[in-house]
């Protein structure tokens, strides 16, 4: 069995459930940009043209999550969690009009994760 490379808190679970009633299917991209570009955005599925390069690392409380290769190459170790803390980014996201926003919490993969992890998809 695959060890995941993304992953999302309760809270965040939370939030995903409240947006997905407003917003139908949705979505996620980390970029690596700047800034706000450098946290997990969520969108309507279909709004955000996914690019030739990037790659979907897994899928977060029904939603695939995205990220540019370039951004992947320094997270390709890494194991990501998606939460949600206060305050307004200025981003795009669809949880901005909440107040809140996504974030990343990472941390490296044990030998055993890597060794079992699961392949990414282009």
């Amino acid at each position: 069995m695959y060890k995941e490379r993304v992953s999302v808190t309760e809270k965040a679970k939370a939030v995903i459930d409240q947006l997905r009633e407003k917003h139908g299917e949705l979505m996620f991209h980390q970029s690596g940009g700047c800034c706000d570009g450098s946290t997990p955005m969520c969108f309507e599925k279909g709004d955000f043209l996914i690019g030739s390069r990037d790659v979907c690392l897994g899928e977060i409380h029904g939603c695939n999550f995205y990220m540019a290769s370039d951004q992947f190459e320094y997270y390709k170790n890494m194991h990501i969690t998606v939460d949600i803390s206060e305050g307004r980014g200025s981003s795009f996201s669809l949880e901005i009009p909440l107040g809140l926003r996504f974030m990343s919490i990472s941390r490296f993969l044990t030998d055993d994760e890597l060794r079992n992890i699961k392949p990414i998809e282009a």
